[in-house]
């Protein structure tokens, strides 16, 4: 019975009472003395009308529901998922139409649900203290947080700005990083002072389209936090130290004060005071170390040849220059900015990296210089590259921590500043960067 009253059903009665009226119309016509063909003709005419009639009756609800699904659908491609359709008398499209209902609440419940966590997810990132910045293939900021917005453009909205307009309005260390796409730990100076930040670059493959992230991250906090630690630890390696000397010259000094009582006993005495000797000689070793970084000297800057340089340190560390050097001479004091090539050389080498692929490159241009120190070592993991330049931080055995802190202190000294990044394929890259000093007249 259901089948008879289905789409399928009514159309197969439409179809078959058409076929009547064709039929009966001619033999009532033939039967009231008509034209056999003129009734036949009659007929058949008479017969499609009437089945014309009857099947658009009968496809005007199919009709009208996909009219209406058409209009959902197209609703559906412009994102808007509110519309529902009023299910018609018809079972099968009341089924259709049903489905399409269930499919829309499903859409809706599913955009209400990523439209919380996108701003769940938004209010995260804006309240993150690290400064974000998404950059399409094109180069224009598609997003950005408020830490980004208040370090690179004093809190003015930069959302759709080309990022080559952006970088002028920023610290022009934090713009160089960008640019260069940098990533690791560098400093940048502002109106409250020297800040050390840590920048990180990744792309990605967002709608068909390569993406930049960039993400700065402040350090300056961590680092004094551990610039403190530091301090304790070696304020404890010292007392330790002083302590293991000092001992045994306080109970030496007691025993040679008794042997002086006993004329035989020089060759003991003689024996005590070279003991003395040697501990006192330990602690000045010890302690001259620690002198020669606190006490550093202001640089007295003046013009070097690069060829020369490159010559006095050659013969003290092997390594290999990359490119050909500037022909402006450079000009900073010669004897730290050499120390402070040697210990990163040292270092280097130290990492494990053979003396070929220890790199020097040394460049100018109009606003400075830049000596970069490439190497083939171990590489630093993140924990290790946010303290490498804290003084006494050290992962040696038996390092003191002094040589990377004595570097910074040298370029921080000349008002530059020092930048360590992880390499692709491994090992570290160190850059000194030192602006150009008013010399003399």
């Amino acid at each position: 019975m259901s089948k008879l009253f289905s789409l399928e059903g009514r159309l197969v009665a439409t179809a078959l009472l058409g076929l009547v009226v064709g039929t009966a119309i001619p033999w009532l016509l033939l039967a009231l003395g008509f034209d056999p063909r003129f009734s036949w003709a009659l007929g058949l005419l008479l017969g499609v009308l009437v089945l014309i009639s009857l099947i658009r009756l009968v496809l005007r609800p199919l009709t009208t529901t996909l009219k209406a699904l058409r209009g959902g659908l197209l609703n559906f491609r412009d994102g808007d998922f509110s519309i529902s359709l009023v299910p018609p008398k018809d079972r099968e499209l009341g089924e259709i139409t049903s489905l399409y209902n269930d499919i829309g609440e499903h859409l809706r419940r599913e955009r209400a649900h990523i439209y919380q966590r996108e701003l769940l997810l938004d209010t995260v990132i804006q309240s993150s203290p690290q400064a974000l910045l998404l950059v399409d293939q094109s180069d224009h900021i598609i997003y950005s947080n408020s830490s980004a917005r208040t370090l690179l453009n004093r809190g003015r909205p930069i959302q759709g700005l080309l990022l080559q307009k952006l970088l002028p309005n920023s610290p022009k260390e934090i713009a160089r990083a960008i640019e260069h796409w940098e990533n690791g730990l560098f400093n940048y100076t502002d109106d409250n002072g020297i800040h050390s930040l840590h920048i990180g670059n990744s792309t990605f493959v967002l709608n068909a389209h390569r993406h930049r992230l960039i993400v700065l991250r402040e350090m300056t906090r961590e680092l004094t936090r551990a610039e403190v630690a530091v301090w304790k630890k070696v304020i404890r390696l010292i007392s330790h130290e002083l302590n293991n000397s000092l001992a045994p010259i306080s109970s030496l000094a007691h025993s040679g004060k008794l042997l002086t009582t006993q004329p035989d006993k020089a060759a003991a005495l003689e024996k005590v005071f070279d003991i003395i000797a040697e501990r006192c000689e330990h602690l000045t070793e010890f302690t001259q170390g620690y002198a020669t970084f606190a006490k550093l000297p202001a640089p007295s800057c003046e013009a070097v040849d690069w060829p020369q340089l490159i010559g006095r340190i050659a013969p003290l560390q092997q390594f290999t220059l990359s490119g050909t050097l500037p022909e402006r001479p450079g000009y900073f004091d010669p004897i730290q900015i050499e120390q402070a090539l040697l210990n990163l050389i040292k270092n280097a080498r130290e990492a494990g990296s053979d003396s070929k692929d220890i790199e020097l490159h040394i460049a100018t241009d109009g606003l400075g210089q830049r000596l970069v120190i490439a190497d083939r070592g171990c590489g630093m993991n993140e924990k290790i590259l946010h303290q490498a330049l804290l003084p006494f931080f050290s992962t040696k055995a038996h390092g003191v921590g002094l040589g990377l802190a004595l570097c910074r202190e040298i370029v921080d000294a000349h008002g530059g500043h020092i930048q360590l990044l992880n390499r692709s394929g491994g090992g570290v890259q160190i850059t000194l960067w030192l602006p150009w000093a008013k010399q003399e007249s």
